[in-house]
């Protein structure tokens, strides 16, 4: 991710010094300039967003019980695909950029009006997804990403259309030569390379499907690659829980280049499916509603309890690691009963009351050891206590403050 990061990064630096063409054409004019700001937003929010991945995961490899390493590595889970998600759609939009681009400097036929059109048209098919991506709510992502490989498609339509409309302005306007000079200019950087369909004999054969067997791995194009390596690091997150199977049936259909063919609730296309083998977690990789992305409305208890968030925060829970992450899903019965009932107030009477309980555990851990807890530390005191209590190690984001 950080990879293809790098080269959207580079792509709209081009864009955005290029110098205008004749008479200030290019889409680095004042007209334009709001769609290569989406373009920047986005790289700021996906760079913090594995910035953030990165803390959690490096915080997970120090914690000894290996049940809370394991969810707070989890926890990395909706960063990784808002990030891989949201990298490859900057991707696609960047495309988009530089095909009105070159098409605004060569093509003098092409009118702004209708490449500004044209380039809007296609912000209101990426901008929401993006914001979903953004948001890092796991609901939100989940659901970005299972929309993804529809949107592709779609998104691979439009850039047909667009390159198949600028082609032919340019042969009605005699420049011939010039059209397939200027459509070979336009490197393209996302899997559309892969996802567009073929086209005539005469364009030019950079924009052709470069899908092909590799030696070293499953499947590769000219700029994406999905190897046996990336193949099996999926299954092994999705066997941990860190990434979710619908999000990587998503990532296969759209790295595979069948985007064309992606519906909701359609298993994997025949030849992607074949590729990836007959494993029972390429057969589990389909498309899923809200119920089967595992997604839940049951009440989030905060493990951490936030009454006592000043003590956590001097222990090293701020920023990424708050205690607001950490919090879980628990049935209304079970969230009741770890605090002592439906009434809040009797419940806390009882020295067993989750709040009460762990808060008592940690201060009586320091003061046995005759200093303040480390981070880690109490991370491992908690899982005990949530092992104890049946309380699932999956976390997820709760309210902040």
């Amino acid at each position: 991710m950080k990879g293809s990061l790098g080269r959207v990064e580079s792509a709209l630096s081009r864009i955005s010094t290029r110098r205008p063409g004749f008479d200030g054409r290019g889409i680095n004019g004042e007209v334009f300039m709001r769609f290569l700001r989406l373009g920047s937003k986005q790289v700021t929010w996906i760079h913090g967003t594995l910035g953030s991945a990165t803390v959690m995961a490096g915080a997970a490899s120090e914690l000894e019980n290996p049940e809370m390493e394991l969810g707070v590595l989890r926890m990395t889970g909706p960063r990784l695909q808002a990030a891989m998600f949201g990298t490859l759609l900057l991707a696609t939009w960047v495309d988009f950029l530089q095909l009105t681009d070159a098409l605004l400097r060569e093509c003098f036929i092409c009118s702004f009006e209708k490449q500004f059109v044209d380039l809007n048209r296609v912000r209101g098919l990426v901008e929401t997804p993006l914001s979903d991506l953004a948001s890092q709510d796991p609901n939100r992502v989940e659901a970005a990403a299972l929309a993804m490989p529809e949107l592709m498609g779609a998104l691979t339509r439009e850039f047909n259309a667009i390159h198949s409309d600028g082609r032919a302005a340019m042969e009605e306007g005699g420049k011939i030569l010039v059209a397939v000079q200027v459509l070979e200019m336009v490197t393209l950087i996302s899997s559309l390379k892969m996802s567009l369909p073929r086209l005539p004999p005469a364009a030019p054969a950079t924009l052709g499907v470069g899908l092909a067997m590799s030696s070293g791995g499953v499947m590769a194009g000219s700029r994406i690659v999905v190897s046996a390596e990336w193949v099996e690091l999926m299954r092994r997150l999705v066997q941990a829980g860190v990434i979710s199977l619908p999000a990587v049936s998503a990532a296969v259909r759209i790295h595979g280049g069948q985007v064309m063919m992606a519906q909701a609730h359609q298993d994997l296309p025949e030849g992607v499916r074949d590729a990836l083998g007959a494993s029972p977690e390429v057969r589990g990789m389909r498309v899923t509603g809200k119920a089967g992305a595992g997604m839940s409305d049951a009440p989030k208890h905060h493990v951490l309890p936030k009454e006592h968030r000043e003590w956590f925060e001097q222990r090293g829970f701020k920023g990424d690691m708050d205690i607001d992450q950490f919090c879980v899903r628990l049935e209304q019965a079970h969230h009741e009963a770890i605090h002592g009932g439906g009434n809040w107030t009797l419940g806390r009477v009882w020295p067993g009351e989750w709040n009460r309980m762990i808060m008592k555990t940690l201060r009586d851990a320091e003061a046995r050891a005759g200093r303040m807890l480390t981070r880690n530390q109490v991370l491992d005191i908690v899982a005990e206590r949530m092992q104890f209590y049946k309380v699932p190690i999956v976390f997820t984001k709760g309210r902040s403050r």
